[in-house]
């Protein structure tokens, strides 16, 4: 394993390599790779949803080979290189993890992941003291997340000091005045900006209900989009076989295909 890293470094600095290198790997900087590096996360997680291992393996590597881009530049820069990398998470894991590499005993998944938030806001703290200011709850939950993701996060620091809902039900009665703010903007002909903003609240408070039932918005979401998708064939094959396509069936007809794909999918006739 060492060996194929050790490739990889090398293959990289080959095409960073001003003398014969790639001319497109050379004027590649971090803000240009970045965008790269979030698409292949997202190839990565399509390739779990789908469960192809062998693409996984290949979508891994074009992961991997993202942190090695990185820790190339730097090191052209004299910053830190790929070994510093993987040096620093080594370290943060097994600081994290004192009950597998030190003496402290964690018995329970929801033990472990109350601790990983202990270290990690002790470690905000410390470095909110290093500058000489106050930490924040929200502290690090960064602004290029997805905004689900962003959102849960966000929703999970302020529950850890006591900003929390104590029952979903609860959330759902937000839920329903959401609603209603947002039926009363669209109503008034509110300028699109209130009805962003009315949406936004909406969005939020579903989010939060999602993490009280302890489900994964984002998981959520793929998982009705997969649905969708699958449904929507199902009603193109439907009118292909009627020699149509949707642009020339009604809304009515295509709503009858849709509640025929459901039953489908429930075994129902």
């Amino acid at each position: 394993m060492a060996r194929n890293i050790d490739r990889l470094i090398d293959v990289m600095a080959r095409l960073r390599d001003p003398n014969g290198g790639c001319p497109w790997d050379l004027e590649q900087t971090y803000a240009t790779i970045a965008p790269h590096t979030i698409e292949e996360a997202y190839e990565v997680a399509d390739a779990i949803e789908k469960g192809d291992m062998p693409a996984l393996r290949e979508e891994l590597g074009d992961l991997l080979f993202q942190v090695v881009y990185y820790s190339q530049m730097a090191r052209e820069e004299k910053l830190f290189d790929f070994d510093e990398v993987a040096g620093v998470i080594a370290d943060k894991m097994i600081r994290r993890h004192p009950h597998v590499f030190g003496a402290d005993e964690v018995n329970s998944a929801d033990l472990q992941i109350s601790r990983w938030e202990d270290h990690k806001a002790a470690e905000r703290a410390a470095k909110a003291a290093e500058e000489g200011r106050a930490p924040s709850a929200l502290e690090g939950v960064i602004a290029g997340l997805p905004a689900l993701t962003r959102a849960l996060k966000l929703q999970n620091r302020a529950a850890r000091v006591g900003f929390d809902w104590t029952d979903a039900r609860d959330i759902l009665d937000k839920i329903e005045e959401e609603v209603r703010e947002l039926r009363h903007e669209m109503d008034s002909g509110s300028a699109p900006e209130r009805v962003a903003d009315e949406l936004g609240d909406l969005l939020f408070a579903l989010v939060n209900l999602a993490r009280r039932l302890k489900v994964e918005p984002e998981s959520a979401l793929r998982g009705t989009n997969a649905k969708f998708e699958r449904r929507f064939h199902r009603i193109e094959d439907l009118l292909a076989g009627q020699g149509r396509t949707p642009k020339e069936a009604t809304l009515d007809e295509m709503e009858a295909f849709w509640q025929q794909a459901k039953r489908e999918e429930r075994g129902v006739s």
